[in-house]
């Protein structure tokens, strides 16, 4: 799962001279017996499992190598790993925001020369996933599997409230949460319709991320700047935020999530019907069948801002990012298995099946080879959908991510009076944070 971990400005320096001391050093290694692989990704337990599966038929396929992967690996162990110059020949990361930080300090090579050896164009991939793999001119990671975020429905507690499908706008997302709400006699939350709470899941308003494309938010002006207090469609956001906070009540909100079972587990609420609708990414189709088959729901695309109708089918992406660490061994071997996990249609089609990532080529979506889900169907369709988009990359990796949570649940909490101003200090704090990124050697410039 998308679990983001933060790089620090720190780190991004530790990069820089790490990368320019395996330059020195490097010498590439020569092969008699199979080349031994080494592959760092970040899924465990059952996901792990069916990564395994997909590079075990490469691995049984290609003799002049053997391949070990490790799972549960984060940013901090990648970078861990290439300061101590003890990378492995193949690293992948959950946050595909820190692709400015590893193309921006050299962390990760540049597969463009290896791509063009190839013949293989990146037009294959979505406009979303060519994004963010590059930065700075640089293409040092290509897309395996993508997140696309949609929003969930629970069918029997629609039919209950009389409503007859998903809403489409946020009002009308309002509207449905408290008619689908059921309060306990003291009037604490029984069943939440919708939960608007900053740290609640992974779909809460406080990752504005999740809500950017529905409601047509920018970041960042033409110049780069924080553009956070000049586009309206982010306070009219955090409004209608408010404004449902309000209808339940902060304190009922704290304390019911606070008794919800853990979000990546067989007490989610959403599964065990505390929670109506629920914006979530494609993989919860996955745990919904393997821990609550019985579970009759829907879904969607996320509801959109009402004043862009036209944005509707269109959501957050991000992605799995794969590539091969400055100062590795075996570079060639390793770019064949990359080359094959990110553009073999079969590979990617195994991998979806197994955890319910969409496939990452535009080709691969449609694939025979893909198990028919309806509900994993909503998802393929967003992945392609011209208004669906990422997040900016930038040399500061999702540090600017951390401030922007980090004020919208001061927000949520009424700890912001005045939000015009608090959006203008937030831009600041953000500009001020890609300035010191840019120095400290993230390079680059704001997208």
């Amino acid at each position: 799962m998308r679990r983001a971990v933060m790089l620090t400005a720190l780190i991004v320096s530790a990069l820089v001279a790490a990368v320019a001391a395996s330059a020195r050093s490097y010498t590439p290694a020569k092969h008699d017996a199979p080349a031994k692989l080494t592959v760092w990704v970040g899924w465990s337990a059952r996901e792990l499992g069916e990564f395994k599966k997909v590079v075990a038929e490469y691995d049984s396929a290609h003799p002049d190598v053997t391949v070990k992967v490790v799972g549960s690996i984060n940013d901090d162990k990648i970078t861990a790993a290439i300061r101590s110059g003890n990378a492995p020949d193949v690293v992948s990361s959950f946050t595909s925001a820190n692709v400015g930080v590893y193309c921006g300090t050299g962390a990760w090579i540049d597969l463009a020369p290896l791509l063009k050896k190839s013949n293989i164009s990146m037009s294959m991939f979505t406009p979303a996933t060519r994004y963010y793999t590059q930065f700075g001119g640089k293409q040092c990671a290509l897309p395996l599997l993508a997140d696309v975020h949609g929003l969930y429905y629970n069918k029997a507690l629609f039919k209950k409230a009389g409503i007859a499908g998903p809403p489409k706008t946020l009002s009308e997302l309002a509207a449905d949460a408290k008619k689908l709400t059921q309060r306990n006699p003291d009037g604490s939350i029984k069943v939440a319709g919708f939960v608007p709470l900053s740290g609640f899941y992974v779909g809460n308003t406080g990752d504005m991320s999740l809500y950017s494309a529905p409601i047509g938010g920018k970041y960042f002006d033409a110049k780069g700047k924080s553009n956070l207090s000049r586009d309206p469609a982010w306070a009219g956001l955090l409004q209608w935020q408010k404004s449902l906070l309000n209808w339940y009540g902060y304190k009922n909100l704290v304390k019911f999530t606070a008794g919800a079972g853990q979000e990546f587990s067989a007490s989610n609420a959403f599964e065990v019907g505390k929670v109506a609708m629920q914006l979530d990414g494609e993989w919860r189709v996955a745990f919904i069948k393997a821990e609550h088959p019985e579970l009759d729901y829907g879904t969607a695309p996320m509801a959109v801002a009402d004043a862009h109708p036209e944005l509707y089918g269109a959501g957050y992406i991000n992605g799995t990012i794969i590539g091969i660490p400055k100062g590795g061994h075996n570079v060639d071997q390793a770019w064949d298995l990359v080359k094959y996990l990110t553009t073999n249609t079969h590979a990617l089609a195994k991998f979806s099946n197994g955890i319910r990532n969409v496939p990452s080529t535009a080709s691969s979506t449609t694939s025979k080879e893909l198990d028919p889900d309806p509900h994993f169907a909503t998802f393929l369709k967003i992945f392609t959908n011209p208004h669906s988009a990422t997040v900016p990359i930038t040399a500061a990796g999702t540090q600017y991510g951390t401030l922007i949570t980090s004020f919208t649940q001061k927000w949520a909490g009424g700890k912001v009076k005045d939000l015009k101003d608090g959006l203008a200090k937030l831009d600041k704090d953000i500009d001020n944070q890609l300035a010191q990124a840019k120095k400290g050697g993230g390079g680059g410039g704001v997208p």
